[in-house]
């Protein structure tokens, strides 16, 4: 087990939200579940942990009720190795959810992601402040980020 790893609070879908995930990411396996006892206090036989991996990144979840909702104050960087994978995701993990600039979305749990191009934080870099500004200015326009489109801002003359 990894020495840090997330840990999700979910009110009562952390089960639906894992197998969720599960079907968004290529590698991905769940590595334990912890169900409620007669004891409670969730229902009987209902999920009250999980631990998961996606892409080799261990996460834990718990169906821990309403008393902490996700904020944006901690998202899910995922560095997309294709402008196809960004694309994908981005399709996948906002679908019920809500897209929002620069990257950002929120699944319909209500879980904070960014899904950014590798290759997007060179250009915002750059040594040259005038194309490192253009890139700045075309990405604030975005809601799903666009590559090629962040390298045509950075070429331009």
């Amino acid at each position: 087990m990894q020495k840090i790893s997330p840990f999700l609070w979910f009110n009562d879908q952390a089960e639906e939200a894992i197998h969720f995930y599960l079907s968004v990411f290529k590698n991905g396996r769940i590595i334990s579940v912890s169900r409620y006892g007669e004891a409670g206090p969730g229902p009987s036989g209902s999920m009250m942990s999980g631990t998961f991996e996606l892409e080799g990144q261990t996460f834990m979840a718990l169906n821990g009720g309403p008393h902490f909702p996700f904020t944006p104050a901690i998202s899910l960087f995922v560095n997309g190795e294709t402008q196809e994978e960004v694309d994908e995701l981005w399709d996948k993990l906002s679908e019920g959810g809500a897209k929002e600039k620069c990257g950002w979305l929120r699944d319909k749990y209500g879980l904070s992601w960014q899904i950014i191009p590798a290759g997007m934080g060179k250009l915002l870099q750059d040594k040259d402040p005038v194309k490192a500004g253009r890139v700045m200015q075309a990405m604030l326009q975005m809601e799903k980020i666009d590559l090629a489109v962040l390298m045509a801002a950075y070429e331009a003359d």
